[in-house]
């Protein structure tokens, strides 16, 4: 199980445990990832993603996923959110046809 976000990019980070001694071991930063459900408005069903909290706030303040794949640009996505990016922009299109 990676642990990366798709929306950020946010992964694992290393670095060290330092004690008052100044003694000094390895340690990872793991960052808060959660597998959890989006609701795309456009194909209307839930799409599952590993997204940091983070990620859904950027999410949110693009207004929607919908709204997140339509603005970001084809080689900025994670590979597993392109086919859902062209889907949203064929749903889309067939609406206002």
């Amino acid at each position: 199980m990676s642990r990366r976000c798709v929306i950020t990019g946010k992964g694992v980070m290393t670095g060290n445990n330092v004690s008052h001694a100044q003694n000094k071991t390895r340690r990872r930063f793991l960052p808060n990832v959660q597998e959890t459900s989006l609701y795309s408005e456009a194909l209307g069903k839930m799409i599952r993603v590993k997204v940091s909290a983070s990620g859904m706030r950027t999410i949110d303040h693009k207004g929607g996923l919908d709204a997140y794949l339509i603005s970001t640009a084809k080689t900025k996505l994670d590979e597993s959110l392109r086919p859902y990016k062209e889907q949203v922009e064929k749903a889309i299109a067939a609406k206002k046809a």
